[in-house]
């Protein structure tokens, strides 16, 4: 009987999907605000991401993706110093922001959401991201904009809640490529 259940076991252990890694050149991860009225995009140089999906059984996949915060890149360094202080990502207490899959549901034709929870700056939060998807060249490419409101993480303290210079609503623009196995 114990050599049965250990067989089952391990057959289902290799029948489960792999979690397929990040390839990163083809990847990425924007944030886009609005500064003034006008959209500014700051882009994180590093994350990684690790993914199990079947489109045939997407109730059974499951993803996390792990965010450098002191990645981010406005595109000029006097911006990025600031960036990561305290006031905005507070980089050197919370250097991770993190996504991680707690549902993932058909939407349409290649489309799906995922469901999961969102914890920048120590805060977390329950999110649902619309992701489409699709294979190129043997690789699966998850694509999407969430949403979020960026004081809901104190992201912008002090004088930097006012939200008529740089506004509360952000979307975070994702292209998430898996490598190839």
């Amino acid at each position: 009987m114990k050599k049965t259940a250990t067989a089952l076991a391990l057959g289902a252990l290799f029948l489960a999907p792999a979690l397929a890694q990040l390839d990163a050149a083809k990847s990425s991860v924007v944030a886009v605000s609005k500064q003034m009225g006008v959209p500014v995009d700051g882009k994180f140089k590093r994350f990684t991401a690790q993914v199990s999906f079947d489109p045939a059984r997407p109730a059974e996949g499951k993803a996390s993706v792990e965010i450098d915060i002191a990645s981010f890149d406005l595109g000029a360094e006097d911006f990025n110093r600031e960036t990561v202080k305290p006031e905005w990502f507070n980089a050197a207490k919370f250097p991770k922001a993190t996504f991680v899959t707690s549902a993932i549901k058909p939407a349409g034709a290649g489309k799906f959401e995922a469901a999961g929870k969102l914890t920048i700056k120590g805060i977390t939060r329950d999110v649902v991201a619309p992701v489409s998807f699709k294979v190129e060249a043997g690789q699966q490419v998850f694509e999407g904009v969430l949403p979020i409101k960026r004081l809901q993480f104190n992201i912008g303290e002090g004088e930097w809640k006012d939200t008529s210079t740089v506004a509360d609503d952000v979307q975070i623009r994702f292209r998430i490529v898996t490598a190839k196995k």
